[in-house]
């Protein structure tokens, strides 16, 4: 099995900062790449950014870009977005998705359990 686990959430005032953390364990043999999606109340989940880790290539949303920056710790397997300029547009349940192969030559796409980011005004 899989485990991709979220943190670093919480409230912060608009126009500061705060760095999510999402950490993959278990049966792994490849960590292809790890995306972070956001969810606002009463809105569809949106892509954020995403990080593979042979090479560190990233993509980004637009509505991210320029604030946003996501890196990775392939030892420790996890990514990290360092989020700041942040904007009461930015609240939402932040999920860390992790795709990659098993030490049994399965696929996997797990999902962490999210962690929330709410911007006062």
């Amino acid at each position: 099995q899989v485990h991709v686990v979220e943190s670093g959430g919480g409230l912060v005032q608009t126009g500061g900062s705060l760095r999510l953390s999402c950490t993959a364990s278990g049966s792994i043999s490849i960590l292809t790449n790890m995306a972070w999606y956001r969810q606002a109340p009463g809105r569809q989940r949106e892509f954020v950014a995403r990080i593979f880790f042979s090479g560190g290539t990233t993509d980004d949303a637009d509505s991210v870009r320029g604030r946003f920056t996501i890196s990775r710790d392939s030892v420790k397997r996890a990514s990290y977005l360092q989020m700041n300029s942040l904007n009461p547009e930015d609240t939402a349940v932040y999920a860390c998705n992790a795709r990659g192969l098993t030490t049994g030559g399965s696929a996997y796409n797990i999902w962490g359990q999210g962690t929330q980011v709410t911007v006062s005004s």
